[in-house]
C-alpha cells in the first residue's frame, strides 16, 4: 500500500475524534518510528510504500489511536525539552508544562548559581526533569526519587540515552522522614506530585484517565496536598540556607499551595502561570 494512501485513510478513520492536524502529526511520528522517514522524504517521494508487515504495524497503532491511546505509549517515545525519552504505561507521558516549570529552574540557577548544584527530583516518573536539568546544569548534582520500580527503569535507559549521570532512588516519599537518608541536603528540590483529585476525572480525556498510570496522576479529594505537605516537610528541614523549591502544582489549587509553603516558612513564594494561562507552578525560597 501507499503511505499517502494510508494516510487518507487514518484522517478518514480518527476525524471523529481528533482534528486533521493531530491526525498529520500522528502519522508524521509514525512514518518516522516505523519507517525511519520525514515529511520531507514523503513529499519527495509520494509513491513511497509499504510492505505488507509494515502495514500489519500501521494498521496495529491505527486501531490503538482508534481506542484513544496515546501516540507516545504506542511508539515508546517523545520529546521533552529537546531531549528524547522512552515513555510506557509505568510511566506519565511528559507535559509542555512540565518544560515551562524546567525552564524557570534552569534559567534561575544559571543566572543566580553558576556554580555547583544539588538537585533533588522528586517522582521523576521517566526522568523527564531530573535528566533535563542534568543535561542543561552540567556543573549540577541531580537525585531522583521515584515509588516505582518500573518507572525507575525507564528513567535509567533515559539517562543513558541522553548521557547524563543522575542518582536514582526507589523510595516512597510519603514514607521517608528525613532527606538526610538520602545523604546530602540540597540547593533545589522540584516535584511534579500527584495532583488531580477525583472529583476532576470528568476533565480528563480518556487517552489519559484509561492509559497513564493513576498512581502517578491522582490524589484524594480529601487531602488533595498530601505531596505538597510532605515535601514542603521535608524540603524545610533538608535544602540549604536560600535553597529553593518548586513545584507543579494543581490549577484550581495555587492559593492553597502558597498558603501551605508559607505555613512552612518558605518566603519569596511565586505563583506562575503556564502557557495556557492556567496556574501551574510555585517557586519558594528557605
Amino acid at each position: 500500500m501507499l503511505l499517502k494512501t494510508f494516510k487518507s485513510k487514518m484522517l478518514t478513520a480518527l476525524s471523529s475524534i481528533y482534528d486533521e492536524q493531530e491526525i498529520e502529526s500522528f502519522f508524521y511520528l509514525l512514518l518516522e518510528s516505523y519507517q525511519g522517514k520525514k515529511c520531507i522524504d514523503l513529499a519527495l517521494n509520494p509513491d513511497m510504500e509499504m510492505d505488507a508487515l509494515q502495514l500489519i504495524q500501521w494498521e496495529s497503532a491505527l486501531s490503538e489511536l482508534l481506542n484513544q491511546k496515546p501516540i507516545q505509549y504506542i511508539i515508546g517515545a517523545t520529546e521533552f525539552y529537546g531531549l528524547p525519552f522512552m515513555v510506557n504505561e509505568n510511566t506519565l507521558i511528559p507535559r509542555p508544562e512540565t518544560e515551562e516549570l524546567v525552564e524557570w529552574i534552569v534559567a534561575e540557577s544559571r543566572e543566580s548559581a553558576p556554580g555547583s548544584l544539588k538537585i533533588l527530583d522528586i517522582g521523576t516518573g521517566c526522568g523527564c526533569i531530573a535528566i533535563s536539568l542534568a543535561k542543561n546544569l552540567p556543573n549540577a548534582e541531580v537525585f531522583a526519587v521515584d515509588v516505582s520500580e518500573k518507572a525507575l527503569a525507564v528513567a535509567k535507559k533515559n539517562a543513558d540515552t541522553n548521557k547524563v549521570k543522575v542518582n536514582f532512588i526507589q523510595a516512597d516519599i510519603l514514607k521517608i522522614n528525613d532527606l538526610v537518608e538520602l545523604s546530602t541536603h540540597f540547593d533545589i528540590i522540584v516535584s511534579n506530585p500527584p495532583y488531580v483529585r477525583h472529583l476532576e476525572k470528568a476533565e480528563i480525556k480518556p487517552n489519559v484517565l484509561e492509559y497513564e498510570p493513576h498512581l502517578a496522576l491522582f490524589v484524594e479529594d480529601s487531602d488533595a496536598l498530601l505531596f505538597y505537605r510532605k515535601i514542603a516537610e521535608l524540603a524545610n528541614q533538608n535544602l540549604v540556607e536560600k535553597g529553593k523549591l518548586f513545584f507543579e502544582i494543581n490549577q484550581y489549587l495555587g492559593k492553597e499551595t502558597l498558603q501551605l509553603l508559607e505555613k512552612f516558612g518558605f518566603n519569596s513564594t511565586e505563583l506562575k502561570k503556564d502557557i495556557y494561562g492556567n496556574d501551574r507552578m510555585t517557586r519558594s525560597e528557605k
